[in-house]
């Protein structure tokens, strides 16, 4: 998790030989406190939301591959603190109580900022949602 500034541009004659594209230097400096958080879980979300950027967070989860992880993660989460998966659980309703609280069932991954994915991270994770077993 880091800021990332563009310093300058780098032009390809800069270069022997000269690349076909133009270069960038940029600034990454790391986010000063680092957030509490479970890195592999970040890594899962921001891997599922950003498969597909362009698209709503609706449509992202609203896939059959990410709706059967998400519900096999749930059903791990439950067998770990030895809990029963409820009779009625509905992965379905749970996205739309998350999309409720967060306001971004329309949002797209592209126009997210990081404290936006944390926000929408601690509200999967509050619901037992979570991205790596």
């Amino acid at each position: 998790m880091s800021r990332v500034n563009h310093v300058l541009k780098v032009g390809r004659n800069n270069f022997k030989p000269p690349p076909k594209v133009d270069s960038s230097v940029v600034r990454i400096e790391p986010m000063k406190p680092m957030p509490n958080i479970n890195f592999l879980e970040w890594d899962g979300l921001t891997r599922i939301v950003f498969t597909r950027k362009n698209k709503s967070l609706a449509a992202i989860f609203k896939s059959k591959s990410v709706l059967e992880l998400l519900t096999k993660n749930y059903s791990i989460f439950c067998s770990l603190k030895n809990t029963p998966v409820p009779e009625d659980f509905d992965i379905k309703s749970k996205l739309e109580e998350i999309y409720e609280e967060t306001g971004m069932r329309e949002t797209r991954s592209r126009t997210m900022s990081n404290d936006q994915l944390l926000k929408l991270l601690e509200s999967f994770n509050s619901r037992g949602i979570h991205f790596s077993s």
